[in-house]
């Protein structure tokens, strides 16, 4: 491997869109909005939570167009924290993307491919009875499933940037149009007896649980537990809307990146949120809240694309998560390995990272990835993975974007092709709403939340022990 051929920037304002978009929309749009109606128990909370999710989605992403302008190569958030803060910070951040965030989210999005994959194939149905034991750890075959779609994409990706683009703009161009689809076959069956009996008590916060006999308990939630529900509601939305600063990690492989990523970053980030709330919107018109909120293994989509499509919606839906979340874990590998790559350039991870192979991408560290993404795949359920990463993602997102505000006050003079739209107010409103929900995930849901803080927190003796090698 060479260690000194350099990045080519071969992806147009297009691909870096589908980047964007196709690492955004994995398998969650269809599956969370279950747990999110659980939490909050009604129609008017749950697109109120969505567009939350969606405003701070947007804004971040305005935010970041500015620090991607400024620094235009690969690594992203990774060489954003770095350059407002110190080295620390910013490896703290790639060492919880390594540990939790991308392998993780990697993991997650790869066990719903295999689980949807269970209409077509009845072994990989998420049943005890489909598993199988090595050295008394009791693996399921939808586990093997996406440990070999993980490998697969490995090394698809290993053979050049172009192998990676092509399978981006295939399968995000037609999540996209089949999500549009979707969409639009909803509003043409629209139920107007469903849709007025789930907006009654559309803005009462309750929470929903379901006793043995199928009837289902309403619980009304007041003052700081209502803002707990809604901060545990919005796990599931943030999750979803996660993986859109993906594209900052690739900058190297950009066409003009001071001005295709922050525009990448708009377009993509717009485009996801508008199906995202339209979705919820179809979920609502075509099917009852309760029978939303209590679908079988969470499948909303499921539920909704059969009521508009009858026996047909369920091959309609699964192929569609299929193709979903397919296309998102390609973008997820392709960005995640530039920034072990660029950390190992800084000498602050394993040497052979930075290397690149004779098709000019980071082979060693895209399997490194590979390693760790099929390790979480046997760790933990679906759900687990979904809350650690999400309480992680946004502290980090929450550093970054101040970091705008410190490089405004520590870099005045430094070049900013694009400069942050409603500096200051919109950053600093993100900042103080991802305060909130990180504090609330904290207090009312910690089983999920504290161990993705202590794994962060493990990586500064880490940190330490890197630097001190360098030293020798």
């Amino acid at each position: 491997m060479s260690t000194t051929t350099p990045f080519k920037p071969t992806l147009s304002l297009f691909d870096a869109t589908m980047i964007v978009s196709g690492s955004m929309i994995g398998s969650g749009i269809f599956i969370v909005s279950a747990d999110m109606l659980k939490d909050i128990g009604s129609a008017g909370w749950l697109l109120a939570v969505w567009l939350i999710t969606g405003f701070m989605t947007l804004t971040a992403a305005l935010s970041y167009g500015e620090l991607s302008g400024m620094f235009p190569k690969a690594g992203g958030q990774y060489v954003y924290l770095k350059e407002a803060y110190n080295p620390l910070i910013g490896f703290l951040y790639g060492w919880s993307f390594f540990s939790v965030i991308q392998t993780g989210t990697i993991a997650a999005v790869a066990v719903g491919f295999a689980k949807f994959a269970g209409y077509f194939f009845p072994a990989l149905a998420w049943e005890d009875e489909n598993t199988f034991s090595i050295s008394g750890l009791a693996i399921h075959y939808a586990q093997v499933v996406a440990i070999l779609l993980i490998v697969l994409l490995t090394y698809i990706n290993t053979k050049g940037i172009q192998a990676g683009k092509w399978i981006q703009t295939l399968f995000t161009s037609t999540k996209l149009l089949s999500l549009f689809g979707l969409i639009i076959a909803g509003f043409i069956a629209f139920k107007w007896d469903v849709w007025q009996a789930n907006w009654e008590n559309a803005w009462s916060l309750k929470q929903l649980t379901k006793n043995a006999d199928g009837t289902i308990n309403f619980e009304p939630l007041i003052n700081g537990v209502a803002l707990g529900a809604i901060a545990s509601a919005m796990v599931g939305s943030i999750f979803s809307s996660d993986a859109w600063n993906n594209v900052t990690f690739i900058a190297g492989e950009i066409k003009n990146p001071k001005k295709n990523i922050g525009l990448s970053l708009l377009l993509g980030t717009l485009i996801v949120t508008l199906i995202y709330v339209l979705m919820n919107v179809i979920y609502l018109a075509n099917v009852p809240l309760n029978d939303l909120a209590f679908a079988k293994d969470n499948r909303v989509a499921l539920s909704a694309s059969e009521a508009i499509f009858g026996s047909y919606g369920t091959i309609i839906i699964a192929i569609m998560i299929m193709i979903s979340t397919f296309g998102c874990n390609n973008g997820l590998i392709i960005a995640g390995a530039r920034v072990y790559y660029t950390m190992a350039n800084d000498k602050l991870f394993f040497k052979n990272a930075g290397s690149l192979n004779k098709n000019i991408v980071p082979e060693w560290a895209l399997w490194i990835q590979c390693l760790m993404a099929c390790v979480l795949c046997l760790s933990g359920k679906y759900g687990d993975l979904l809350d650690m990463v999400s309480f992680v993602v946004v502290i980090f997102y929450i550093l970054t974007i101040a970091g705008v505000f410190i490089l405004r006050k520590n870099r005045p003079d430094a070049e900013r092709p694009y400069k942050t739209f409603g500096y200051p107010f919109l950053p600093a409103l993100y900042i103080l709403m991802g305060a909130c929900f990180c504090i609330l995930l904290i207090v009312y849901k910690p089983q999920f939340t504290w161990p993705g803080l202590i794994i962060t927190l493990i990586g500064i003796p880490i940190y330490f022990i890197a630097v001190a090698s360098q030293k020798k």
